[in-house]
């Protein structure tokens, strides 16, 4: 197991930079996303790791080792494609055979090896089969045991389930969620889907469209705590209220503009906002928000307003609030009952409740 690093790395592509000083630190032994909008550079970036693309400028370490212009076959590192980038004329065990056999390892140690390999992802009854005879996943599996049988320090990770169904690549996740922890090897992937990021992620990293890193942390750090509002727009989803932070009567409230005020914490590394009475956002994620057509005790803050669409989800139900002619609030509604005592309708009024805890202050 080892960790990347990389230091103040720099790279253009057609005349425009697409990563400029970039720093970051790639722990050893853990899965760790790249997540960020099309277009910010994570795909460069793990391209400069690969040795696919050559850095401009600064440097990548696996470990101690500076591995910046060493060439690809030279790094222990391995890449699984958006594509698979399959033999389509070699069968399954050829396909996973072949790097083994470019290295001249006696055929019983390759043979051996690959169906040690194969049953790892699953597949040893497939080992005979073509490439076209495999189903999406089966073909991920392929590119994935091609890739380990090198037992590389560091797995590559190219939006790898892109081409799958939503349920396949829900099992694929959990899939190599349990081959990270049996092969304890160091994994990067990257991708711009939030839900994917979040589901293996031990420590992730956000790209802003700069491509510059917005926030490093686990996934609860980085839902729960967004340093920036393009991280707690990003990640997830949320309201967004502008408002200016003060205290009264030794409360800290955010006033709002023909709302109100609303209570909030203010954490230690905010506190300078406070002194400063400046003009912040306040950030709620829907879920932390109650919605009642009847008053309800017991919370910090209130609002009123108006249902005006609602979309059901099965295990939840998302409500679109209009509390004024310019702010419009997403609710969502834990699904538990099968005949719930309040049904809400399209143009309900209804009352809005969430605890000062679960407000996230952020710069403006």
């Amino acid at each position: 197991m080892k960790s990347i690093h990389i230091k103040n790395v720099s790279k253009s592509l057609g005349g425009e930079a697409v990563l400029e000083k970039l720093n970051l630190v790639i722990p050893a032994g853990k899965f760790f996303v790249l997540l960020g909008p099309s277009g910010c550079g994570k795909t460069t970036l793990l391209r400069l790791i690969g040795g696919f693309e050559s850095v401009d400028d600064g440097e990548i370490l696996l470990g101690d080792q500076d591995i910046t212009t060493m060439p690809i076959n030279e790094r222990k590192i391995d890449t699984v494609f958006q594509n698979y980038a399959l033999f389509p004329h070699l069968s399954v065990f050829d396909n996973v055979a072949y790097s083994q056999h470019l290295k001249k390892i006696p055929q019983d140690v390759i043979a051996e090896k690959v169906m040690k390999i194969l049953a790892t992802v699953g597949l040893e009854r497939h080992a005979s089969k073509g490439i076209d005879q495999l189903s999406g996943g089966q073909q991920q599996r392929v590119a994935l045991a091609r890739a380990i049988i090198n037992e590389p320090e560091v797995l590559l990770l190219d939006e790898p389930l892109a081409a799958l169904d939503v349920k396949l690549r829900e099992k694929m996740l959990i899939e190599l969620i349990e081959l990270q922890e049996s092969l304890k090897t160091t994994f990067l992937y990257v991708t711009h889907d939030q839900f994917e990021a979040l589901t293996v992620a031990d420590q992730m990293a956000i790209m802003n469209y700069d491509g510059q890193i917005e926030q490093i942390g686990t996934p609860k750090e980085i839902y729960e705590f967004p340093k920036s509002a393009f991280v707690a727009q990003f990640v997830g989803t949320t309201n967004m209220i502008k408002g200016k932070l003060t205290e009264r009567e030794g409360a800290s409230v955010i006033d709002v503009a023909s709302l109100g005020s609303f209570f909030v914490d203010v954490p230690q590394d905010k506190k300078y906002l406070l002194a400063q009475h400046a003009d912040v956002l306040l950030s709620i994620r829907p879920e932390k928000i109650e919605i009642s057509k009847t008053p309800v005790e017991g919370f910090s803050n209130m609002l009123q307003g108006s249902v005006k669409s609602i979309v059901y989800y099965g295990r939840s139900t998302q409500y679109n609030v209009v509390v004024s002619s310019s702010l419009t609030l997403q609710v969502f509604e834990q699904n538990e009952e099968h005949f719930p005592q309040e049904v809400i309708d399209y143009d309900d009024i209804v009352y809005l409740y969430w605890q000062k805890e679960n407000v996230v202050i952020l710069e403006r």
